[in-house]
């Protein structure tokens, strides 16, 4: 006998559990029915003059999330659109790049009043203000490095150690003194100093920002050799910070230097002299410059001597050497008519008391 709810014959073979599980998948369930737009009258409605059998219900009475689902779709317009406003204007602004500056420069002769002492490297150091300077690199020494309102004790040690660099490639590198090298220096400016620093080299004139002496110490080999490689220096360097995005190194540093004749023709070496570099340097240091240790060279202040003033020391520094005087005159003439910024030609006269004194 079939069970209740099963049809007369019984539960059809092959399909499990009756008529229930056939149609179990498509059963509506009430909140199924509560969303229908359409809705069948009940027999008491459709005894009346109802042409139709349904009726449609208002908008308002479908399913119960409607109204959570504007609110979704308000939430993610309003998420989207605020996304979009702060792409176009967000709180964090980008750091303005500042272009780095044209080196200024300024180079100062320096005469002396009677003939350059000559005699052997070690005699001249040791009879001179250099007797306490040390050997090269070992001379330029750094201050202690702390860090500052924005930017780390390793950032200021980096900006520290790249001014030492600097000075150590432009002013010790025998290839950069008298070999006539400019990479090593060159790699360590800031791209938008390159233009200036190469236009210096090939074709320098002393107008403030195109001598290549500026740049670096040079000498010119055919005239001019080091009679000693260990150059002697003595100097000061500070940092500081000068904005949020900026640190300047300020170095001040004397070089001397033990220099002779170059040996032309199988010409005897002659005696050594001492020659004196004096160079105020201003470097600045941006984030990027950090990063990629390199430098902008702001000021170069040099004096150098024994010098002749009317000599031209734009491209090449002119030492007197041992024996020589400075020629009479003053300073190389300046053009007062000449066009664009206005330079002048400086000179001085160097201090007897810096040059070498033999004992007697």
């Amino acid at each position: 006998m079939a069970g209740r709810g099963d049809p007369p014959e019984g539960t059809p073979e092959g399909l499990p559990g009756g008529g229930e599980d056939e149609y179990r998948s498509v059963v509506f369930d009430e909140s199924f029915v509560r969303a229908a737009r359409l809705q069948e009258f009940s027999a008491q409605e459709r005894m009346g003059d109802h042409a139709q059998a349904v009726r449609s219900l208002p908008v308002w009475s479908m399913r119960t999330g409607s109204k959570q689902v504007l609110v979704l779709v308000l939430l993610v317009a309003l998420a989207f659109g605020t996304a979009i406003y702060l792409g176009v204007r967000h709180p964090y602004q980008t750091p303005v790049v500042k272009q780095a500056e044209p080196l200024r420069i300024t180079l100062i002769p320096l005469a002396p009043q009677g003939p350059v002492p000559g005699g052997a490297p070690a005699d001249l150091y040791a009879d001179s203000p250099a007797a306490q300077f040390r050997v090269g690199a070992s001379g330029i020494a750094l201050p202690e490095a702390k860090r500052t309102r924005n930017f780390s004790e390793g950032q200021v040690m980096t900006a520290l150690t790249t001014a030492k660099d600097y000075l150590v490639e432009s002013s010790l590198d025998p290839d950069v003194l008298t070999g006539g090298a400019v990479r090593p220096v060159r790699m360590l400016l800031d791209p938008d100093q390159l233009a200036q620093f190469d236009r210096s080299m090939s074709s320098p004139v002393a107008d403030g920002h195109h001598a290549a002496t500026g740049w670096l110490v040079r000498f010119d080999p055919a005239k001019v050799a080091l009679a000693d490689p260990e150059v002697r220096v003595k100097g000061t360097m500070r940092v500081a910070e000068v904005g949020p995005d900026a640190l300047e190194v300020t170095s001040d540093h004397t070089f001397a230097y033990a220099l002779r004749p170059a040996v032309q023709n199988g010409s005897e070496a002659g005696e050594a002299s001492l020659f004196t570099v004096r160079r105020e340097l201003h470097f600045r240091f941006d984030r990027d410059d950090l990063h990629q240790h390199r430098a902008e060279l702001l000021v170069s202040y040099v004096q150098a001597g024994p010098q002749a003033c009317a000599d031209d020391t734009s491209g090449t520094l002119r030492p007197l050497l041992a024996g020589q005087r400075a020629t009479v005159g003053g300073p190389a003439g300046t053009d007062p008519y000449a066009t664009g910024e206005a330079t002048a030609a400086l000179c001085g006269a160097l201090s007897p008391s810096v040059l070498p004194q033999p004992k007697p």
